[in-house]
């Protein structure tokens, strides 16, 4: 251990309250606490937007040991990272690593952070805490470094796409598909995996009104918060369905196709973060292990009759994923794009690709 380290709390809406050791940035922060069993993924985690407004908590005990990417880009956009900063409000972990090694490492994690002004707090029971959250559900916490003490804060209040989304219009690529990718915080692998086969990607805010633009498909990506707070979104969503040209929507993506088709959503007790979630097809014995992120889901019973499921959760039988039964509508709540994670649902972009393609080739014929 290194010695002259700040000691830092953590400290929950309950009143527990966790004592460790600084690292990253100095300063107090609020937020949601969760958890992620990931046992890499650090730097993808971290950068996710999904995160926005939480206090991020690894269960793996050793964090930081191979550093943080080089900033390298490719199609425009960095190439390790899911978005151009952190959106965690903090980090805890067991154990920090001091000593880093890899050979894409540019800097350490705790430069990183400091660099974001994003505090990190080690050398405290992650086990223990992960035990609090997942008896006692969603919960509140912060981080407090030298007794500056900071209110409680709740991100399902705010609208959180509006504060990580693009904030205009983008363009990527220059394919042959044209694709509207709804940013409600979209994760970059999103873009990547639609820019490599052969697509022009038309990035909007959360709010944008993409159905007067000229597409041949519409992405609603992954994001922060509360699905129930996007109600613009919805409405362009609404707007959307009415017409026949594909749609595929990846986590919060598929609880705002919900909603636009009728549905509701709740809170899970404790959310899905994890690389090893099961989820099988439904009316198949097909099953793949896939990376996920949300801490919301779909009611699927509450759809309307076009709608069914698609994917269900193996673990607690939470909704995956819905699709139209005779429209090219289709949505998982995993992440597909995984990074990080495994990608053996990647193939799902092929197959909205497959519909654009089976679109065109009617609207022409």
């Amino acid at each position: 251990m290194i010695s002259g380290l700040k000691e830092v709390k953590l400290v929950l809406d309950d009143g527990t309250v966790f004592k460790g050791k600084s690292f990253g940035f100095p300063k107090s922060v609020s937020g949601e606490v969760v958890f992620n069993t990931a046992m890499t993924g650090y730097p993808e985690s971290l950068t996710d937007p999904s995160y926005k407004g939480q206090i991020l908590v690894s269960t793996y005990p050793l964090v930081g040991n191979y550093g943080v990417p080089s900033k390298e880009e490719e199609f425009g956009i960095p190439k390790f990272y899911e978005s151009d900063r952190i959106h965690i409000s903090g980090l805890v972990v067991s154990d920090y690593s001091f000593e880093f090694s890899h050979w894409n490492a540019g800097h350490s994690l705790s430069d990183w952070l400091i660099q974001n002004e994003v505090p990190g707090i080690f050398d405290i029971d992650t086990r223990e805490l992960t035990k609090i959250l997942r008896e006692k559900g969603p919960m509140l916490g912060k981080i407090i470094i030298d007794d500056e003490d900071v209110p409680f804060y709740n991100p399902d209040n705010d609208n959180l796409a509006a504060q990580v989304c693009a904030t205009e219009k983008l363009i990527y690529g220059n394919g042959k598909h044209r694709i509207v990718l709804v940013d409600t915080g979209a994760k970059y692998n999103i873009l990547r995996c639609l820019l490599k086969r052969d697509t022009t990607v038309i990035r909007v805010p959360w709010n944008y009104d993409f159905t007067q633009e000229d597409y041949d498909g519409i992405m609603l990506s992954n994001g922060p918060g509360n699905p129930e707070v996007y109600k613009e979104t919805v409405a362009n969503i609404q707007k959307a369905l009415k017409g026949d040209k594909p749609i595929f929507g990846i986590c919060l993506g598929n609880q705002l196709m919900g909603i636009a088709a009728g549905g509701s959503t709740r809170k899970l007790k404790y959310g899905h973060r994890a690389h090893n979630h099961p989820v099988k097809k439904v009316g198949t014995d097909t099953c793949y292990i896939t990376s996920q992120n949300h801490g919301f889901v779909l009611d699927t019973k509450s759809l309307e009759k076009d709608w069914e499921p698609l994917f269900v959760n193996l673990n607690d039988d939470t909704n995956e994923g819905i699709r139209h039964k005779t429209k090219p509508f289709f949505s998982t709540q995993f992440h597909p794009e995984a990074s990080s994670g495994p990608t053996d649902t990647e193939f799902l972009f092929d197959e909205f690709i497959g519909l654009i393609e089976k679109y065109k080739e009617a609207v022409v014929g």
